[in-house]
């Protein structure tokens, strides 16, 4: 037995299990339950220690007393995160036939059923589930639901789990079936409605690209909701494909009918993502939409992509009755668009100031970095920035910091020493190195600090 190991993977430390993995532990060392390390990860849930274990050679396949494998209990805990880490390379190629079977019909067992249902046909309890949201994936984007009945917890992402093991076995399920997979949730950053979506966004063929695009027209609102996701993510990850020019125009044509204002509000922030010709015309149409979510997604609508950081001369009067918005965020977004322009800037900047002092404090370190970066250079911006290092945020500091360092302020040694004394460094970031060259060439710290 791997001790260091072992332990490792019990405290869900993803750092001290790849330093045990490095001096060569045995990536299928046993726990004290006699079960290898890699079904521990798989019952905590913790797809990054799982996906480390499996890259470091745990066999995933490895059949166990009871019958089943660490990948048979992955797909039956419910958690995409953790199955499509503990699914390993090549599965496809790996798994015979019969096992692809067999693991398919186990998630789809638990789809078709429902968790609550087989959490009940398996324990034999009847009274209440405890039903907790969580994290399904290391960044805390995406969650499922942990449902605990009888002593057995498992979550709810079965079906992002078959359509994950349907695509590594290359069978093409419907795009209208995995649509209806997804928005079957009604929380839409669960992780299902992401695992159909990854898999849309692989399957490359123009036959998926027209069945997905084809729900503009869905009657269903969380239909058009996801093929808004699916657009702004293509727009993200390939806004230079043949089809960026096409996928631009869909969007464009799309918010000028959109009636669901929470559709409407994705389907902006999906055109965004695309450097179209229409992105100020939908702006200019919805700056004073009445649904404030709409009117938040329109201010980078003036901003064209590119190396052009101005905003187009049409839209300015428009960003100057957004500066002035009830709705902090959206004058903060109105300010992101405005910092970039000679003209607005001026307007810009009082309403930033203003912002980082009355406006929610979440908002304060989006605001700090927009002060921190403009070319207003005045006591005012500097006294602001100066007053946001007493907010206890890191990030916040981080940012305040910077400014001042750009401004070659003497109270940015204050940042230093608050950023350090919370443990917030960032090795390798341009903020953190300006407030460190800064305090150095000041003579304020030595090399070694």
């Amino acid at each position: 037995m791997s001790r260091p190991l072992v332990d490792a993977v019990r405290a869900g430390d993803p750092v001290a299990v790849q330093e045990s993995l490095n001096e060569s532990a045995d990536p299928d060392t046993a726990g004290a339950d006699g079960l290898p390390v890699l079904c521990t990860a798989v019952a905590a849930f913790d797809s990054v220690v799982a996906g480390a274990l499996v890259d470091g050679g745990a066999d995933p396949d490895r059949v166990l007393p009871d019958g089943t494998t660490p990948l048979w209990r992955a797909v039956d805990g419910g958690s995409p995160a953790v199955a499509t880490a503990v699914l390993g390379r090549e599965p496809r190629l790996r798994l015979p036939e019969e096992t692809r079977e067999r693991l398919l019909a186990l998630a789809t067992a638990w789809h078709e059923t429902g968790v609550e249902e087989e959490l009940r046909r398996r324990t034999g309890a009847q009274g209440p589930v405890e039903a907790v949201r969580l994290p399904d994936d290391a960044e805390g984007f995406h969650f499922t639901h942990q449902v605990s009945l009888g002593g057995l917890s498992v979550r709810d992402g079965h079906a992002g789990i078959l359509t994950a093991l349907e695509w590594a076995f290359r069978i093409l399920t419907p795009v209208d079936e995995l649509i209806t997979r997804a928005t079957a949730v009604p929380e839409e950053d669960h992780a299902t409605w992401w695992e159909v979506l990854r898999v849309l966004l692989d399957r490359r063929s123009e036959e998926t690209w027209s069945a997905v695009v084809a729900h503009r027209h869905h009657p269903a609102p969380a239909h058009r909701r996801f093929l808004a996701d699916y657009l702004r993510v293509r727009g993200i990850l390939a806004d230079d494909s043949p089809y960026a020019r096409r996928e631009g125009d869909v969007l464009s044509a799309w918010a000028a009918e959109e009636a669901d204002p929470a559709t409407l509000a994705r389907v902006l922030r999906a055109l965004d993502e695309f450097d179209h010709p229409g992105r100020q015309a939908a702006g200019l149409r919805h700056a004073a939409h009445p649904d404030v979510e709409v009117r938040r997604a329109v201010p980078a609508l003036f901003l064209p992509l590119g190396d052009d950081a101005r905003p187009a001369p049409r839209g300015r009067p428009t960003l100057r009755a957004l500066l002035r918005d009830p709705d902090a965020q959206v004058r903060l977004g109105a300010c992101r668009t405005a910092v970039g322009d000679a003209d607005l800037v001026r307007e810009a900047v009082p309403r930033l100031l203003r912002l980082v002092e009355e406006a929610d404090p979440e908002l304060h370190a989006a605001a700090a970095a927009l002060l921190a970066s403009c070319p207003d250079r005045t006591a005012a911006v500097a006294g602001s920035l100066a007053a946001l290092l007493e907010s206890g945020d890191p990030p916040t500091v981080l940012e305040a910091g910077y400014g001042l360092a750009l401004r070659d302020d003497p109270r940015t040694v204050d940042a230093y020493h608050r950023i350090r004394s919370a443990g917030a460094v960032h090795e390798y970031d341009h903020r953190w190195d300006a407030i460190w060259q800064w305090s150095r060439d000041n003579g304020l710290i030595t090399p070694v600090d």
